[in-house]
C-alpha cells in the first residue's frame, strides 16, 4: 500500500552504484530508511540525487510495511524549494547541525506530527532569516526541540532561581552539588531564548561568538544527560567556526 507524506532528509548513503539508502524524518510515520534506485545513473542529470540532500523538505509517495525496516519511496518531488539554506554556507553548517540533532534524538520510527512541524517551519524561517536572526537559530532550535521529546527545559528563571540545573532542566535557588549546571550571564540568556516564540525575536538577543559556542556546548550537555548514547555532535565543531 501506498502514502502521501511529506519528509525531512536526515541522512544519505550511497549504495551500490546508483542507488541510495536514504533515512527521513516522515509526518506520517516518523524516522524511516529508504531504498531509492536509480538516482545516481550516469544517464540522468544530478537532480534527481539532490533531492536528498540533508535538509530537503520533500512531498514522497512510499510504500510502507511495519514489518520491513527499509522502505521503498515511489514517487518523490520538493515540498520546499529553498533559497538559501544549500547555497549559504553558514545557513547549510546550521541545516547539518540541526538534522544530525534531530536524528540523534529519533530512536523509535513513531509518528510526531508536532515534532514534524516544528522542524519544518523552523528549516523555512532560516531559509528567509536576516543575519542577525540566523545566528540564534540554533539556540532557539536546540532548546525548542526538547519540548517535543520528553526532557523540556522549564523556564522558572528570576532573580532568586538564577542557576539552570542541566540535570533537572529547570532553574533553582542554590548552586547544584554538581558540574551540570550554568549561571550568570549563561543562565539569564538561555532563559531569554525559551521565551522566544518566533524566530524573528531573536534578533533582539545580542550574543558574541564565543557566548553561543559555550551555551550549545552546555546545550550538549543537557542532551547527553537526558538521551542514553548521545554521544557528540560532529557537526558542532563547523558550527563553532561560521558562527
Amino acid at each position: 500500500m501506498t502514502h502521501k507524506t511529506k519528509g525531512i532528509v536526515l541522512r544519505t548513503v550511497k549504495y551500490g552504484e546508483t542507488s541510495l539508502i536514504v533515512t527521513i524524518f516522515t509526518e506520517l510515520f516518523g524516522v524511516q530508511s529508504y531504498m531509492v534506485n536509480g538516482v545516481r545513473t550516469a544517464s540522468k542529470s544530478n537532480k534527481k540525487a539532490n533531492c536528498f540532500l540533508p535538509g530537503a523538505i520533500l512531498d514522497l509517495v512510499v510504500y510502507h510495511s511495519e514489518q520491513k525496516n527499509l522502505q521503498r519511496i515511489k514517487e518523490f518531488q520538493w515540498a520546499y524549494l529553498y533559497q538559501h539554506n544549500f547555497s549559504d554556507v553558514i545557513k547549510n553548517c546550521i541545516v547539518l547541525y540541526m538534522v544530525e540533532l534531530l536524528n540523534k534524538c529519533l530512536k523509535q520510527p513513531e509518528e510526531n506530527h508536532n515534532l514534524f512541524n516544528f522542524c519544518e517551519d523552523v528549516l523555512k524561517e532560516l531559509d528567509t532569516a536576516e543575519r542577525s536572526v540566523t545566528a540564534n537559530i540554533p539556540l532557539y532550535y536546540t532548546l525548542q526541540l526538547t519540548h517535543f521529546l520528553g526532557f523540556k527545559m522549564i523556564d522558572n528563571y528570576s532573580k532568586e532561581n538564577s542557576f539552570l540545573d542541566l540535570q533537572e532542566g529547570c532553574f533553582e535557588t542554590t548552586q547544584p552539588d554538581h558540574n551540570n549546571f550554568i549561571d550568570g550571564e549563561q543562565a539569564f540568556t538561555t532563559s531569554q531564548i525559551l521565551k522566544v516564540l518566533l524566530p524573528f525575536e531573536l534578533e533582539q538577543i545580542k550574543l558574541s561568538r564565543d557566548a553561543r559556542r559555550n551555551l550549545l556546548l552546555q546545550y550538549q550537555n543537557y542532551y547527553a544527560l537526558h538521551i542514553a548514547e548521545f554521544g557528540q555532535l560532529k557537526t558542532l565543531t563547523v558550527l563553532h567556526e561560521v558562527l
